[in-house]
């Protein structure tokens, strides 16, 4: 693998064919929309998006997209019903290259990590 040294957002998307380049712009709008004071930066040379702390990182593969972070218990308990078709970790969520992104989803996950980083912490009933 090619060593990187990328230092911003567009220099990392630019790598990547232009429906890949598409989906990602996609996520960083989402991820703008929702915390418009979440700053971007490039780190472990993928995109990441700060906001009293780190908010959310994404990457792209040959087959998905990853919304990366350590994801708290509260979160993926209350996403859980949304989680089910995905490949989840603790720290990823892989959305497939071949189905189309789950914008909704992916507003309201980013909208959660925003309220973790205030201290909002949401909890199931």
């Amino acid at each position: 693998m090619a060593k990187t040294n990328y230092k911003t957002i567009d220099e990392y998307q630019i790598t990547f064919p232009a429906e890949i380049q598409d989906r990602m712009q996609q996520i960083r709008e989402i991820i703008h929309e929702v915390c418009p004071e979440a700053e971007e930066v490039i780190s472990y040379q993928i995109p990441c998006f700060k906001y009293k702390g780190y908010l959310i990182y994404y990457s792209a593969y040959a087959k998905h997209i990853s919304l990366s972070y350590p994801f708290s218990a509260e979160l993926l308990s209350h996403f859980k019903a949304d989680l089910r078709p995905y490949k989840v970790s603790k720290s990823a969520i892989q959305l497939p290259n071949t189905e189309p992104l789950p914008l909704d989803f992916i507003e309201r996950l980013v909208a959660f990590r925003k309220m973790e980083n205030e201290g909002i912490v949401l909890r199931d009933k």
